[in-house]
């Protein structure tokens, strides 16, 4: 097998009007974890994963439909090389600007301070090919609108961040076709988590506020969260 040729296994199950309600529970659920101060954001982070896998598991159609599969690796494994060289661009042009920032301790200090954030996107990678995509997919029948439409919210996502906003949706888009050509999210991942790293050594904290977003964007640097105001004078 070289490419997928249908879109059916990706289809969501159900109506439209169940695919709709879908998207928007779990995508509010998504923003309203962004948007929310600590420590209500831990605990939402939760009941938001939680809800996720309820829905997915409603309509789970198996590991390979989500992409979790032997099938097309090593005809799409180049994905990954052409991150890794993109990433060495980066690093190179960092050395020249002097803003490369590499942790302490070798290789292993590096894989200390990136191994949760490598899993973090390999969960995202996830998320957006597994979730979103088929359920567009459902809804349009049409892979690049279908496409456009998921690395669109992927984007909104990453607000307002002005690095990984137009990031994430250039690579959303990029990632979501490359999925509906060779339906294998294991080298999709692998290049997620290394242009997330190469961000995160080569782009000055300052400049993206340490690769967040939403209100932990907003209040990079200050030493509380903007607390919730009280609906009483």
């Amino acid at each position: 097998m070289t490419s997928a040729t249908t879109n059916e296994d990706l289809a969501s199950a159900g109506g439209g009007a169940r695919i709709l309600f879908e998207l928007g529970l779990t995508y509010a659920l998504i923003m309203l974890v962004i948007w929310t101060p600590r420590p209500w954001q831990k605990v939402l982070w939760w009941f938001a994963a939680g809800a996720v896998v309820a829905i997915a598991g409603l309509s789970f159609k198996g590991l390979r439909a989500m992409g979790l599969r032997r099938e097309n690796f090593l005809q799409s494994v180049w994905v990954v090389g052409a991150a890794l060289l993109l990433a060495a661009i980066a690093v190179v042009v960092a050395v020249q600007l002097n803003t490369l920032r590499l942790p302490n301790g070798g290789v292993a200090g590096f894989i200390k301070t990136y191994w949760a954030y490598a899993l973090w996107a390999c969960f995202q990678q996830l998320l957006l090919q597994g979730f979103f995509l088929p359920r567009f997919l459902g809804l349009m029948k049409g892979g690049r609108a279908a496409s456009l439409l998921a690395a669109g919210l992927f984007a909104l996502a990453h607000l307002p961040n002005p690095i990984l906003t137009p990031v994430t949706l250039v690579w959303g888009f990029a990632a979501c076709l490359l999925f509906l050509r060779y339906r294998n999210l294991y080298p999709l991942a692998m290049a997620h988590a290394i242009f997330g790293i190469a961000i995160a050594i080569t782009i000055p904290g300052p400049v993206d506020h340490n690769m967040r977003v939403g209100l932990g964007y907003l209040t990079y640097g200050h030493p509380r969260q903007i607390p919730i105001r009280s609906s009483q004078p």
